[in-house]
């Protein structure tokens, strides 16, 4: 990229969906390396907060495009759920002229991100430290890692669901006649995601002051231990290694899921106000006298035999009215719903968290934004849909553009996998 952005004829309280006040991140250009889920997820949240990212994927795509069932076309959903609001480029790194066209694209980018393997961008002549970062010194650099690039672990592969099971999250989830159980959604994926974010933004804010970029790390290792809280401060304190407590809470009573009469509900009791509280709508205040559900400490020490008072009340009890009279009362409770009851829940609409836009649907922005707030303005790309736009701002000839074409460099067309 050169100076000029993708959106240089848009007036400074425009974007592309016109009239709108620009993202937060508006001027802000990343060149988004990475693949699969937490680097894409990480440039799609700084995408909808207006900064311009383009997305380069390599000649046989995103590896997301193919993970379906369900599809839209013959691009997976899963694809679409993390790609919306860039432009999308085909590039293959592994040929010199390839990496030619990338370092012409980082000369007016503020951030790159991958998520290669430790070593694949040293490799290709391409490595922050002894490449990019005296070639471009205000560059923040974002990799993205299994285990980081240190350690006797440095460099091997990583996926989600090993991670869970490496780091422990899996040993405190689910009950103990199933055994370990992954979490249902990609966990330490997404919150690498959202830690990548966190480092990119500090960064950048860093770089106002020293005028310089920086490096930042994020390894799918280090954001899952940081996720293991309590139990990780509990072992450091207690040194009990900490056990499958299925829904329950380790340190919280009742802290569960329920049986109601027509479903199930999660009771979230935190205090003893609430618990008082809980108590009285379920017509249970015997309970409040009882020595063993006094104090958390106690109702934690007690928690089956609290379960075994409580639920025969619940069982009485409707799960959405029972919900509704606990919530007006202050006490945190919750039907467990289905995916499809949470999406088409009338609250999703009014806090604006499911969006459709030109036959793309998909989750909202969480992060409302009073005077700048983010907006969904691209559907997820198409495979290399903007390669033409985006080397042509690069200053690219038209001539240069199609020869790369041609010779695969930028290739039009997906590539058969091997």
């Amino acid at each position: 990229m050169t100076t000029q952005t993708f959106h240089d004829h848009l007036g400074p309280g425009d974007d592309v969906a016109g009239g709108a006040q620009a993202g937060a991140l508006a001027g802000v250009r990343i060149l988004d390396l990475s693949r699969v889920l937490a680097g894409p997820y990480c440039t799609q949240i700084l995408a909808d907060h207006g900064a311009e990212v383009v997305k380069v994927e390599p000649p046989q795509g995103d590896e997301t495009r193919t993970l379906g069932p369900p599809f839209i076309g013959d691009v997976a959903a899963y694809y679409q759920g993390l790609n919306r609001n860039k432009f999308g480029v085909a590039l293959d790194l592994s040929t010199p002229q390839g990496r030619d066209v990338a370092l012409r694209l980082m000369e007016g980018a503020d951030v790159v991100i991958e998520n290669f393997l430790p070593g694949t961008m040293e490799k290709w002549g391409l490595g922050y430290e002894s490449v990019l970062a005296a070639r471009f010194p205000r560059l923040v650099y974002c990799r993205i890692t299994g285990f980081g690039s240190t350690g006797p672990l440095a460099g091997l592969p990583g996926y989600d669901a090993v991670l869970q099971a490496f780091c422990g999250l899996m040993s405190v989830n689910g009950h103990a006649d199933h055994g370990a159980t992954r979490l249902g959604i990609p966990i330490v994926d997404l919150a690498t995601g959202l830690s990548a974010v966190s480092g990119v933004l500090l960064a950048l804010l860093e770089r106002q002051r020293s005028g310089k970029g920086q490096a930042v790390e994020c390894a799918l290792f280090d954001v899952a231990l940081s996720l293991l809280h309590p139990h990780a401060a509990n072992w450091l304190v207690s040194g009990r290694t900490p056990a499958l407590s299925g829904n329950a809470h380790p340190n919280i009573s009742p802290y569960d899921k329920f049986a109601g009469r027509d479903g199930e509900l999660f009771l979230g009791i935190l205090n003893d106000a609430q618990f008082a509280r809980f108590c009285k709508v379920i017509g249970c205040t015997a309970l409040l006298e009882d020595p063993r559900f006094m104090g958390n400490a106690s109702r934690v020490e007690n928690r089956d035999a609290l379960r075994a008072a409580i639920e025969p009340a619940l069982q009485d009890w409707d799960t959405g009215v029972a919900c509704e009279a606990l919530m007006r009362a202050g006490v945190p409770a919750a039907r467990v719903n289905a995916v499809p009851d949470v999406l088409q829940h009338p609250h999703a609409d009014a806090r604006e968290m499911r969006v459709e836009m030109d036959g793309y649907r998909g989750v909202g922005i969480p992060v409302k934004l009073g005077r700048t707030p983010g907006r969904v303005r691209r559907p997820p790309p198409a495979f290399g849909a903007d390669t033409r736009t985006v080397l042509t701002q690069a200053g690219f000839t038209e001539t240069q553009i199609q020869t790369l074409i041609d010779l695969g460099i930028a290739p039009a067309r997906l590539r058969t996998r091997r």
